[in-house]
């Protein structure tokens, strides 16, 4: 009997969730629904898919409204009717065209009419489809109404929407989110109706006692409609069905495909590499996936047609079908990566290939994609309301001062002393925690289906431009449609950067290279030896300092270790304690035989019986708790976490310790297994998908090796990566480089490397407009180098305040005149010329100014680069306010290794972390004097004592420390040091230094500082 339910997908609006819902219907013995969001069916899907669990036959529908001005609701007969829906429902999204107050001609959907909006439009007349809804507000109107007449017309419009007064009091606040008010300036209308509840059945005819027959009318419609979608284990893929024309021409075409792979692949062939091939196809052809095989096939071709990078990764890398049609670069034959991870009978959904391409090309390919398919749309997912946002939201709302507003957004507060209104707040703020807010974009899911999308959904269109769905990934997949995951990563970018360079600069050398070439540089003793020494600075995956010191903890130093470092890193490994003991198994094989399960070390011999990637829970969940593959799989997409609250996934986990049980394990074991397959926490990385990792690695380590300024140039173009630009220019300065401030001649917006001569880009020049850079390099490839300011200033249309910053960066150094001096004949010149920006016929006369001698010093230009570039090209160190007592630095460490060590260093990075008790402590990254890099830690005793103030250079005292061959050193005493005052504003007779100071590291005690200095 309910024609008009809304969720909390009723954007801003609804307060509850489609299985609250339901659940709304089972307490008041409702069995038949009709879901009706406003302009929203996110919730669609999902509805229908638990409605049986609630004995519910589900129906769905669309609340057309402008704003919350209702103009009516349409209701699906079937799923035709539901398609028409949301076909009219995107057109409207798409175009941002408002609603007429009556609807279109729909040939499977009902229109429901308000009663009060049929009075206020005046109708009269009303299809075969169209009715009159009357809720049991309206019944005290009806009989003094024309509309009581039209018996067969009226049907029950009890709109349901809030459950209990708290539930409208948080639409109330939702809607004076909406419209960025305070709550006490909330206008009525913007407000639904606080009598949109659901009665029971009993109730609700009794109310409409003397309506029997709108009762009836009711019925009558809602019997007639009916929606259908298949969540059946054995459900259909819901994908583009055939690639070609038919499933024969498919199945043939692949096999072309592979065979033609085949000689590229594996030039040895082999009887292993042919059985593995035909598994793989037979199951492929079984599951209906040769299409989807077949689509990133035409995507990747596509992209490497245009010379586009990209990498494949995923589940599917665990394919050796992938590797033939060269969706992905990782040999399963060489890795042994575990086909069943990747696809098995008991799987309804096909492999995941995530295909990574830079993020200049995604677009593009996007591009392509939606050209060349014809059901296309991008995939979407709900952001939700959170803690800190939502007090925000409401602190506002409620009127509350912003620094009250901060303290609860830190949670720093006690609830007991809370005023009332900042109560209320948190009371809210608790509720409507989770809640979705808006509508956005996956990170890179793309949708290709048989039938048209708005089958499942109506689509709306974000700033991107193409169509996006309603739902998210997980009703989805659960649906039988399987996302295409195009990416858009740097480090591609960073490869095909280096590639274009080096065709420039350095061609015949770099021909004798084929970055495609894996196993050349699995075993190039110099990109080895580069893993091996963790000097990976702008290299893909590999530069934190995480990983850094990891590699060095595992004495990494081949392709395989690094497939097992790219996942152990992960925070599902790490977290379960799993990585330390990876390391000491490592290390220590006689420790694998004393400490590893027998079972765990049969299931998992590579990795010591330790899991490590994804397919360790299918193989533990299989063979250690005898789950079968399809329960095992299902572990395996618990621990996403979307999946996690699945009644499913509850179900497998009691499974597995009541087999485990049964089996005779004792229970410490068992839990202490289950701990490790839950700790992952969908961190973990399938085993194809780190090998794709360190396949990138390695190409990105070949170049560094060869080609290293080259490669760090292209690092710096392509944003960088885990660091500050300013240290991929030190990198770059360590390698041998010669790095020069932005110059008129030289530069470009990007950087450019001239042999060993680095030019920094304009782009560095954070208040330089992109129009002037682009004018100064259109007419310098035009007409040639500039040959003075005077030139071009006549060349250049420019404002004085724009070339005073290039005047200060030192971009006119090569005239060999002091800046001072350029910035006065800059501000007379634009003052006593008018600039016309067209072609000059004759050049123009300048009349010559005189200006006094004037002076600038190296430690002015250091401070000008802090402020123009957020970066010095000079030492840090040389800024010093007191030079350093000594010159320790990394070189040091092992000298001093169980000792206490003085060491002045320029912070890189600094993680802040907490101990298992919420204690801080940090882990910091620093570089030293001699520009070499070393490792803090501050434990939380030390910790609360001293804190990291920003960037700049500080001094430590600690104990130098070996983990595993790693040093580090743990903090005791810390200092800030401070900078000389800005010699730009300070009076210049404090300071008599000038850059490149001669530095006198003495030996004698009275150099020496004491750690009680520090």
């Amino acid at each position: 009997m309910y024609l008009n339910c809304h969720t909390y997908y009723s954007l801003r609006f609804g307060t509850f969730s489609e299985k609250e819902l339901l659940r709304l219907a089972q307490e008041n013995h409702v069995t038949r629904l009709v879901l009706t969001d406003i302009n929203n069916t996110s919730a669609g899907l999902n509805f229908v898919r638990l409605a049986p669990e609630y004995n519910v036959a589900p129906i769905l529908g669309i609340d057309f409204r402008n704003g919350v001005d209702q103009c009516f609701v349409g209701i699906a007969k079937n799923n035709e009717g539901y398609l028409e829906l949301n076909n009219f429902l995107s057109e409207h999204l798409h175009e941002d065209k408002e609603f007429l107050a009556s609807a279109p001609e729909f040939q499977n959907a009902y229109v429901i009419y308000p009663f009060e909006k049929v009075l206020q439009n005046e109708m009269y007349f009303f299809k075969p489809n169209e009715f009159i809804g009357i809720s049991i507000a309206d019944l005290r109107k009806l009989p003094f109404s024309r509309l009581s007449k039209l018996k067969d017309k009226l049907v029950v419009q009890q709109a349901v929407t809030f459950r209990t007064k708290a539930d409208f009091n948080a639409h109330r606040l939702l809607r004076a989110i909406d419209n960025n008010t305070l709550l006490s300036k909330l206008e009525k209308t913007e407000e639904g109706n606080e009598n949109e509840k659901m009665y029971s059945i009993e109730n609700l005819a009794k109310a409409f006692s003397e309506y029997t027959f709108i009762l009836e009318n009711t019925e009558r419609l809602m019997n007639s409609c009916s929606i259908h979608f298949d969540f059946s284990k054995e459900r259909k893929p819901q994908n583009l069905k055939n690639y070609l024309d038919s499933r024969e021409e498919d199945e043939k075409r692949i096999e072309e495909l592979c065979q033609k792979g085949l000689p590229y692949r594996y030039p040895e062939g082999g009887e292993a590499v042919e059985k593995r091939l035909k598994k793989e196809l037979d199951l492929i052809k079984k599951m209906g996936f040769v299409s989807y095989f077949l689509i990133n096939w035409d995507i990747v071709s596509e992209a490497r047609r245009r010379g586009f990078f990209y990498v494949g990764r995923g589940s599917g890398a665990n394919s050796i079908v992938a590797y033939l049609l060269r969706i992905t670069d990782v040999d399963p034959m060489e890795l042994d990566l575990y086909f069943e991870r990747f696809i098995n009978l008991y799987r309804a959904n096909p492999p995941d290939f995530d295909i990574d391409f830079s993020h200049r090309d995604r677009p593009v390919m996007t591009k392509y994609i939606f050209d060349r398919f014809e059901n296309v749309a991008l995939l979407g997912t709900y952001v939700t309301f959170k803690w800190k946002g939502m007090v925000r939201e409401l602190g506002k709302v409620f009127g509350l001062p912003k620094d009250e507003i901060d303290t609860l957004s830190e949670g720093n507060f006690q609830s007991s002393r809370l005023d009332s209104i900042s109560a209320l707040v948190v009371k809210y703020t608790q509720l409507l925690e989770g809640m979705p807010n808006y509508l956005s974009i996956h990170a890179g899911g793309i949708l290709i289906s048989e039938k048209p999308l708005h089958w499942f959904s109506a689509t709306h269109l974000p700033p991107k431009g193409y169509p996006t769905t309603q739902y998210d990934m997980v009703i989805a997949e659960d649906v039988g449609l399987y996302k295409f995951d195009i990416l858009g990563q740097r480090g591609l970018a960073k490869i095909k950067e280096t590639m274009h360079l080096l065709q420039e600069t350095r061609p015949n050398e770099f021909a004798q290279w084929d970055i495609h070439d894996i196993k050349r540089f699995k075993s190039d003793p110099k990109i080895n030896d580069l893993v091996k020494t963790a000097q990976c600075m702008g290299c893909f995956y590999v530069e934190s300092p995480a990983m850094r010191m990891l590699l060095k903890k595992l004495e990494v130093d081949n392709y395989l270790g690094l497939v097992a470092a790219s996942s152990i890193i992960r925070p599902g490994v790490a977290k379960s304690g799993m990585m330390r003991e990876y390391i000491l198994r490592h290390r220590n094989p006689g420790r694998t035989e004393e400490k590893a399960h027998p079972v765990m070390l049969d299931i998992m011999p590579d990795t010591y019986g330790v899991m490590v990637y994804q397919e360790d829970v299918i193989k533990v969940a299989h063979h250690f708790a005898g789950l079968d593959l399809g329960e095992a799989d299902v572990l395996r997409r618990g621990m996403s976490g979307k999946f996690r609250s699945r009644e499913e996934f509850q179900r497998v986990e009691e499974k597995f310790i009541d087999n485990c049980r049964q089996k005779g394990y004792d229970d410490k074991l068992i839990f202490e297994i289950w701990n490790q397959v839950a700790s992952f926490a969908g961190y973990a990385f399938a085993k194809g998908h780190s090998a794709s990792y360190a396949v990138e690695s390695y190409q990105t380590l070949f170049l560094r090796a060869y080609f290293p300024l080259e490669y760090m140039v292209a690092v710096l173009n392509n944003g960088g990566g885990f660091y500050r630009s300013e240290f991929y220019i030190h990198e770059a300065r360590m390698l041998g480089a010669k790095i020069h401030a932005p110059c008129i001649n030289k530069s470009f917006a990007s950087n450019y490397i001239y042999g060993k001569q680095l030019y920094l880009g304009f782009m560095y020049l954070k208040e330089l407009e992109a129009r002037v850079i682009e004018r100064i390099l259109k007419e310098r490839m035009t007409n040639g180098t500039f040959i003075s300011l005077e030139d071009f200033l006549d060349r250049v249309l420019i404002s004085v305040e724009q070339v005073s910053i290039l005047i200060r960066i030192n971009a006119f150094r090569f005239t060999k005149t002091n800046k001072h001096e350029l910035l006065w004949k800059a501000h007379l010149f634009l003052n006593k010329n008018v600039k016309i920006d067209h072609p000059k016929l004759f050049k123009p006369k300048h009349q010559n100014f005189e200006i006094p001698k004037l002076h600038s010093t190296n430690l002015e230009m250091a401070f000008t680069q802090l402020e123009l570039l957020g970066f010095c090209l000079c030492s840090p160190f040389e800024l010093l306010a007191e030079l350093p007592r000594n010159s320790t630095g990394s070189k040091d460490l092992q000298l001093y290794l169980g000792k206490h060590i003085d060491i002045y260093g320029y912070i890189v990075t600094v993680k802040n972390t907490s101990t298992h008790n919420g204690k801080k402590m940090h882990f910091a990254t620093l570089v030293d004097q001699q520009g070499a890099v070393f490792d803090t830690v501050l434990f939380p005793p030390v910790a609360a004592k001293y804190q990291f103030r920003g960037r700049g250079i500080y001094r430590f005292y600690g104990k130098v420390v070996s983990e595993f061959g790693f040093l580090s050193i743990e903090v005791v005493k810390m200092r800030k040091e401070d900078y000389i005052p800005d010699p730009r504003y300070a009076d210049m007779k404090t300071t008599t230094r000038e850059l490149g100071f001669i530095r006198k590291n003495s030996s004698s005690s009275e150099e020496k500082s004491t750690p009680e200095e520090v």
